[in-house]
């Protein structure tokens, strides 16, 4: 067999920031069905076992493609969050617009992607946590994408903030999220609240979930210490025919850790990994 081919690349969007991009795969002249991987709240491509699960999928014959998301706090340079000010300015369209401009990207030729290794009529995507949200919000206005999966997803991307939060918030002009990884106080600056508000019919996961049409599949793990169970439970509850699949543990990143040094992926990352690879093959 052919090793993976990885390729790096950067995309500007219309607000102007660029971003990095990776695609990984393996080089056979086969038309591949390709999956775009989203990094959660406070990550990013290269977090933890991300390059190790780009590996998996592009052996078990996916062009797997992640991206920084372009205000996530990284630099085009950079495999940390070190850039707290862009971090600030991030928001859900924003998000959303990053994720199109890689969508639109492919379906034009791309130099970097030979057209003889996509299959663009298989197009699929994964997202984790706030991540799994956004993937959700985009496949609901794309019909381009074929199915979803929702790793751990959000189920409201308010996060239903507490009305102290928000009078606070708007006070000041910024709320301060610690991440204790990197033991920093990350700003998000109001703007992303009153994104929400302009923007709620297209951000809204419950009712858009509601009207989705492409297939879903959520994982959520019983012990997640970052987001309720509750949060698959409502998905479902908005769209009956997801499928749902609860693990007894696992955690919220499935066995996964920054840095994460070990050369095999975790146990229920593997698990989920290959559910997932079954999944999208039905479709």
């Amino acid at each position: 067999m052919a090793s993976i081919k990885k390729i790096d690349f950067f995309l500007t969007p219309a607000h102007g920031r660029a971003f990095g991009v990776d695609a990984r795969f393996i080089p056979d002249q086969q038309a591949k069905p390709i999956i775009i991987f989203v990094h959660g709240f406070k990550g990013f491509k290269d977090w933890g076992h991300f390059n190790l699960l780009a590996d998996y999928f592009a052996g078990q014959g996916f062009v797997f493609i992640k991206l920084n998301l372009s205000h996530n706090g990284t630099t085009l340079n950079g495999d940390d969050l070190t850039d707290m000010e862009a971090f600030g300015r991030n928001n859900f369209s924003i998000e959303l617009d990053d994720l199109g401009t890689l969508i639109d990207y492919l379906f034009h030729s791309p130099a970097e992607l030979p057209q003889e290794e996509t299959d663009l009529n298989k197009l699929y995507l994964i997202g984790h946590s706030r991540g799994g949200g956004l993937v959700i919000l985009k496949t609901a206005e794309e019909p381009r994408i074929k199915a979803v999966a929702g790793w751990a997803p959000v189920s409201d991307m308010a996060m239903r903030w507490p009305e102290q939060v928000l009078s606070d918030w708007q006070k000041n002009g910024v709320h301060y999220i610690y991440n204790a990884r990197i033991n920093q106080n990350m700003p998000l600056y109001y703007q992303l609240v009153e994104d929400f508000r302009a923007n709620h019919a297209r951000l809204d996961i419950p009712s858009v979930v509601a009207r989705l049409q492409q297939p879903l599949l959520i994982f959520h793990a019983e012990d997640d210490e970052t987001l309720p169970i509750s949060m698959a439970h409502e998905l479902k509850a908005n769209q009956p025919n997801a499928e749902v699949i609860i693990l007894p543990e696992g955690g919220h990143t499935f066995g996964g850790k920054h840095p994460y040094p070990e050369t095999s992926l975790p146990p229920v990352a593997q698990f989920i990994a290959d559910q997932t690879i079954s999944f999208f093959r039905k479709f």
